[in-house]
């Protein structure tokens, strides 16, 4: 393992890590932060659905007693 650090510079691969891990993390959260369910800074929209605008019948009885 020591042969693989004197081939790279510790400090300079260290904060290439730190760099790449901070950059990519932002990206999954930008991306989260674009979809409807997972916006936890403006919630889901509240678009209606078209079918939630439409009215149901009630359900009728097969066996009415009279």
């Amino acid at each position: 393992m020591w042969r693989i650090w004197m081939l790279f510079d510790p400090r300079r691969s260290l904060v290439a890590l730190f760099t790449f891990l901070f950059v990519l993390a932002i990206v999954i959260h930008f991306i989260l932060l674009s979809t409807d369910r997972f916006n936890w800074i403006e919630g889901p929209s509240k678009k209606p659905m078209a079918a939630a605008s439409v009215a149901m019948p009630a359900p009728v009885a097969l066996n009415q007693v009279q």
